[in-house]
């Protein structure tokens, strides 16, 4: 037990022994910087079941606290807070329980239904961009964060790869190409197509305008563009299995898989299954068929199909177009239902999506209720805000976005500036210094992004983020590094035996290992809201205590020898729990810097 469920058992016990009441639960806070204490409890919350003066009924808890719990040192009430001081020792029996556990914070697989989160789940038009790599950064991160709080983790993506966007880049190519393939034009299989979705949407405004010159409204006119009107051809060619068609769209798709691999491949993100809408909406029109049965869906006169939601405080929603043609939602039931069949241990889904979609989940959760499925209980959406940036908002069809691999080297680029600025780098080597510029850009792209609440909009600054000071992610790799570097010069045995009899607590020492209590909860709490920014903002918070104890303390200049392997190990524990903490994140930290 932590200290705070250690304390949460003696306050019981201290309600029903001094006032026979039963106290569901304790409130407790951090101790004011004005009052004497390490953890204050909340007494206002308790007068429900004890009546009288806050600040009396306080101070009995205190007293029977002191008298009969060894590691309450002393106490002291502020009006309904009761401060209460904790014996050194309780920090040092902890530290020594937990310097030498390389996972501290992780906890092992203990739940027998697994999780899957669905992160990325990109169009096959176009490159990822930067509002793909948010959306990329938050699923895998809060993937590892649910592993290291003991659940088992499938990680996959729905690859949006039919559907009328597709044909415009295959038309486009088909038009403009002349032939032109990754290899011969030296781009990326998902640049090149998506240059070509580019082109199809100049094409399409040249023809629009060129149709109002003739009469035509604006409406009209986009309605009845060639180049539009024979890319909804090309489509209805291939929900037919049109053979040349077909060919072309997986010769286009696949050029565009080998491209998204590469970009995941430099982000440093991995998936355990893919799927993809085209084989998907099927199972989901087999499933509204079924629902048509039972009176979960209704088909209107139209032939279109629909569930009605307005019982639920929502909508209407069509599942099947009047022509049979599936739509989003026709994919998305077809895709959740195909995950538990093919992962029959999946107790939950995450999924990882902007904030557009709000509505959308809301009703694809309650249509999987109403199908009769369990398991759609247990459905999350993790919705988060858009990225911004200094210049306003990205369109890919404008060709206006910000593309992810261009940010990553932005990113290096801009580290390797910042790094040259400072100077430290002369022992390095060529190859060492550009892995080391990619780390750290990485480190503060990742940080920036998921230090912030997923719910929140970002307005995301590349110079900003590189700051070698604040809360940003060199930051934090830099004093990682700094702690790599006082345990080089230590020559202090890799194991050491801590007697807390003759180890004097600092008070920089103790705010330490009282930060570094609280990672294990951080990492429960970050899971159960699936927000990476609370295991960010924590880590910032331990890097601030460190570097306050590495100015105010000596480490290796320490009075004793016994101060040293103190401080050394306690050093070595938080560079540890750095670590742990920008493992989940998807952040690497360097050895030196």
């Amino acid at each position: 037990m932590n200290l705070q469920q250690t304390l949460e058992t003696h306050v019981k016990e201290a309600i029903k022994t001094l006032f026979n009441a039963e106290l569901e639960s304790v409130e407790f806070q951090a101790t004011r910087k004005e009052f004497a204490g390490d953890i204050t409890i909340v007494v206002f919350p308790m007068l429900r079941v004890v009546k009288g003066n806050p600040a009396v009924i306080g101070d009995q808890i205190g007293q029977y606290l002191a008298d009969n719990v060894e590691l309450v040192k002393d106490f002291n009430v502020v009006k309904g807070f009761l401060n209460i001081e904790i014996d050194d020792s309780y920090y040092i029996n902890f530290f020594d329980s937990v310097k030498d556990d390389p996972n501290y914070g992780l906890v092992e697989k203990k739940d027998d239904k697994a999780v899957m989160v669905e992160y990325s789940s990109p169009n096959t038009n176009k490159p990822l961009h930067l509002g793909h790599v948010r959306n990329v950064l938050l699923g895998y991160s809060v993937s590892e964060i649910l592993k290291a709080s003991g659940k088992k983790v499938y990680k996959t993506q729905i690859i949006n790869d039919r559907g009328i966007h597709i044909c415009k880049s295959m038309l486009a190519w088909q038009r403009f190409g002349k032939g032109e393939t990754p290899e011969s034009t030296d781009l990326k299989g998902d640049k090149l197509v998506g240059n070509y979705y580019v082109e199809f949407d100049k094409a399409y405004k040249a023809e629009v305008a060129e149709l109002k010159t003739k009469g035509y409204s604006e409406e009209e006119a986009k309605k009845n563009a060639p180049i539009l009107l024979e890319a909804q051809e090309m489509l209805r060619k291939w929900e037919a299995g049109d053979e040349e068609t077909v060919a072309l769209w997986e010769k286009m798709n696949n050029w565009v898989y080998k491209g998204f691999e590469e970009t995941y491949k430099a982000i440093g993100v991995d998936f355990d299954k893919y799927y993809y809408e085209s084989e998907t909406y099927l199972l989901g029109k087999e499933f509204i068929a079924e629902g048509l049965k039972t009176g979960v869906f209704y088909k209107k006169e139209d032939g279109s199909v629909w569930c009605d939601l307005t019982d639920d405080g929502l909508d209407e929603k069509i599942v099947l177009r009047s022509d049979g043609t599936a739509v989003y939602m026709t994919q998305d039931i077809g895709t959740a239902i195909q995950r538990i069949k093919d992962y029959p241990d999946v107790g939950g889904m995450v999924y990882t999506v902007g904030n557009e979609q709000d509505y959308h989940f809301k009703v694809l959760f309650l249509i999987l209720k109403k199908l009769g499925f369990d398991w759609a209980k247990n459905l999350y959406h993790l919705s988060y805000g858009m990225v911004d940036l200094p210049s306003g908002k990205m369109k890919s069809r404008e060709g206006t976005v910000v593309d992810a691999d261009d940010l990553i080297q932005e990113m290096a680029d801009t580290a390797e500036e910042i790094s040259k600025e400072l100077g430290k780098l002369e022992e390095y080597s060529k190859e060492e210094k550009k892995a080391l510029y990619k780390t750290i850009g990485l480190g503060a792209l990742k940080y920036y992004i998921l230090k912030v609440d997923p719910k929140k909009r970002i307005l995301f600054d590349p110079k900003e983020s590189i700051d070698f000071q604040g809360n940003t992610g060199p930051f934090i790799q830099y004093t990682y590094a700094r702690i790599q570097s006082i345990l080089r010069k230590s020559n202090v045995k890799e194991k050491v035996a801590i007697n807390s009899a003759k180890v004097f607590m600092h008070e920089k020492e103790k705010q330490l290992i009282k930060q570094l209590e609280l990672f294990p909860d951080v990492i429960q709490n970050a899971a159960n809201q699936h927000s990476p920014a609370h295991i960010a903002n924590y880590t910032y918070d331990l890097v601030k205590d460190f570097n306050s104890f590495y100015q105010n303390v000596s480490i290796l200049g320490a009075d004793s020898e016994t101060e040293k392997i103190f401080r050394v190990a306690l050093s070595k524990t938080v560079g540890q729990t750095i670590k742990n903490a920008f493992n989940v994140l998807g952040i690497d930290v360097p050895e030196r810097m």
